[in-house]
C-alpha cells in the first residue's frame, strides 16, 4: 500500500512537470533533517521529517536525488521507490502539527566509486497542504567519500 503511495506521487510528479506541491488548502512547514555517509560508492542516508504546523500533513513524498547515477538494482526500505536513474521518492506518514515522523533510513550504491556525491531532498507531495516556508524542507548537502557523516 505504501509503495502505491509513492508511485501515486510519482505520476503526480511526471504529469506536473516538477513539484506536486499544492497552492491552496490548510498551511503547513515541513523539514528534514539528518545525515549522509559515502564509502566505496555506498551512500548511507538517514533524516527525520518535521512539521512545524500550523496544520497536520495527511501524507507528503519526499525526493532524494544524487548528482551521480544510481546501480540499476537497490534494495530500498518500504515506502520508498526508485523514479529516475538518480531519485528515490519516500513516503513520509502523516505527521501531526509540531510533530516529528518516524525516521527514514536507507542504502543506495552509485555507479563507480566517485570522490563526492550531492544529495539533494525536498518534498513533492505534501497531502494538500500549502508550505510558504520552502527553505527549510529543501536540502542540499556535499557527501564525501570520507565515510564521515555530512548533517543537513
Amino acid at each position: 500500500m505504501r509503495v502505491l503511495a509513492v508511485w501515486g506521487a510519482v505520476v503526480a510528479v511526471l504529469v506536473g512537470g516538477g513539484t506536486a506541491v499544492a497552492v491552496g488548502g490548510p498551511e503547513a512547514d515541513l523539514a528534514y533533517h539528518g545525515a549522509a555517509a559515502m564509502s566505496g560508492g555506498r551512500v548511507d542516508v538517514r533524516f527525520t521529517p518535521r512539521n512545524h504546523g500550523p496544520a497536520a500533513v495527511p501524507d507528503a513524498t519526499v525526493r532524494l536525488r544524487w548528482s551521480e547515477p544510481l546501480l540499476n538494482r537497490q534494495a530500498l526500505p518500504g515506502g520508498c521507490a526508485r523514479s529516475a536513474e538518480r531519485v528515490v521518492l519516500c513516503r513520509v506518514e502523516a505527521l501531526a502539527a509540531d510533530g516529528v515522523g518516524e525516521r527514514v533510513e536507507l542504502r543506495v550504491r552509485v555507479r563507480g566509486v566517485p570522490s563526492e556525491v550531492v544529495l539533494e531532498i525536498d518534498t513533492v507531495w505534501n497531502g494538500g497542504t500549502v508550505d510558504r516556508n520552502r527553505e527549510n524542507d529543501r536540502q542540499r548537502v556535499l557527501v564525501l567519500d570520507s565515510g564521515d557523516e555530512y548533517y543537513f
